[in-house]
């Protein structure tokens, strides 16, 4: 098990300024559209946004890659110095080079056999001001489509009380992502394309089920947009496009199969 110390705002400010160091290195081109959509950044704040109860919000994140989150990360603190916790799976916790990190940084820890304690733990955090992170697909999308989403970011924020903000990451993926390691000649001044939906609220009484088919289109149309203004184009079966685009990546059937092989793995291996 993982050392864990206790949660440092500085600690994570040195991770986030770790990713913006890094973009510059590789001179990512990362431009957002939709940032009206975002907490207004408060002038006065030099380090880090302050928690302020009622003003939290779940950031609702596509999945294509695994550089997604971190570019999330630095678009929300550049515009307003917002420090975001995520829902982490007890594994990644446990290692331990992760785990310490995990845990300064103030993510909040899933368990999957006590899953409960995480989500009361995730909508306090929102009560209190602070802004959860998670990725609704709950794994990586092989299609480079939008995945059916859990219910969890939409339960969780009408619990709360505070809006959803759907994040659509269009090219992180061409960085890294599962099948794809990192290549540095493929990253130097790659584009990526944020786009930032309306906020999305929702009453007590929410039908989950409902709402999180309607995130899911939100995220899609995220993403829509954002392939719309991306300025690489893509050649015939290229791997990073979908396949309805005449890409190479896995049809939404190919992969709703291959999750399901990929569940059955991970029962086997307890």
């Amino acid at each position: 098990m993982a050392w864990r110390p206790a949660p440092n705002n500085t600690f994570y400010r040195m991770i986030v300024g770790t990713g913006l160091v890094l973009r510059w290195l590789l001179q990512l081109d990362v431009r957002t559209r939709g940032a009206e959509h975002l907490p207004a950044p408060d002038p006065i704040v030099k380090k880090a946004r302050q928690p302020v109860p009622g003003k939290g919000a779940v950031i609702a994140i596509t999945h294509f890659g695994y550089l997604d989150f971190a570019v999330t990360s630095m678009v929300m603190w550049k515009h307003a110095k917002v420090q975001m916790r995520y829902l982490i799976h007890r594994g990644a916790a446990n290692h331990w080079l992760a785990g310490p990190a995990i845990s300064a940084a103030g993510h909040i820890v899933v368990d999957r056999s006590a899953g409960g304690e995480a989500y009361q733990q995730a909508v306090e955090k929102l009560r209190e001001g602070e802004y959860i992170a998670i990725l609704p697909e709950a794994g990586v999308s092989r299609s480079f489509t939008v995945r059916e989403c859990k219910t969890g970011a939409v339960r969780m924020a009408a619990e709360a009380g505070v809006p959803v903000i759907p994040v659509s990451v269009w090219g992180a993926h061409r960085l890294m992502t599962r099948g794809h390691s990192f290549s540095p000649r493929r990253s130097w001044k790659a584009p990526i394309r944020v786009q930032i939906g309306e906020q999305l609220r929702y009453p007590a009484d929410v039908d989950a089920v409902v709402a999180t088919a309607e995130l899911r289109k939100a995220l899609q149309a995220g993403i829509d947009e954002a392939r719309k203004v991306f300025p690489l184009k893509a050649e015939p079966g290229a791997w990073w496009m979908p396949a309805a685009l005449g890409g190479g990546a896995m049809t939404v059937e190919e992969q709703v199969a291959a999750d399901e092989l990929d569940r059955i793995h991970r029962r086997r291996q307890g």
